[in-house]
């Protein structure tokens, strides 16, 4: 079967645009994993290097540490400052991603949790993260949790181990 040159650079293009778009998930992916281990062994400054400068971080709301928006590098390192100080730990479970480069959009299934001095897990918790990137850095993030109540018992756990040393 003889096809036209339009068809041909057609299906070329399109050939390229997904091989171009599995490329690129694939290196989220490789970023996603690094920084999340990087986080879980405690340095999150790798994560905090994928956030513009203008960046905003939404986070359930409540009377936790972490609730509200937080506007800046400076507050998301806040942000990850805490979740490092409280020994919390992420899991990675799935990225969608869509749109072009200059506003690319993803959801991150993220699992994250954490356990006592003793190994018993006080914390547990499902969430997406829907994240709007320019360029390649996070320009606005917004964390959305299967159980927000989980968040507020663990700062109660938090400011109880506080408070006892």
């Amino acid at each position: 079967m003889n096809s036209s040159p339009v068809a041909r650079g057609f299906l070329l293009g399109a050939a390229g645009a997904i091989l171009a778009r599995t490329g690129l998930r694939r290196a989220m992916l490789i970023k996603l994993r690094r920084d999340l281990a990087a986080l879980n062994a405690g340095d999150y400054h790798p994560l905090l290097a994928s956030f513009a400068d203008e960046a905003v971080l939404v986070f359930a709301s409540g009377t936790h540490r972490w609730a509200g928006q937080h506007h800046g590098r400076a507050s998301i390192e806040a942000f990850l400052q805490n979740f490092v100080a409280a020994g919390l730990q992420g899991d990675f479970r799935d990225l969608l991603i869509g749109g072009p480069p200059w506003k690319m959009r993803a959801a991150v299934r993220f699992d994250d949790h954490a356990e006592d001095p003793t190994g018993t897990r006080v914390y547990d918790n499902r969430t997406v993260l829907y994240v709007t990137f320019r360029w390649a850095k996070v320009v606005r993030q917004e964390d959305f949790f299967a159980d927000t109540s989980r968040i507020e018992a663990f700062e109660q756990h938090l400011q109880l181990a506080e408070e006892h040393g």
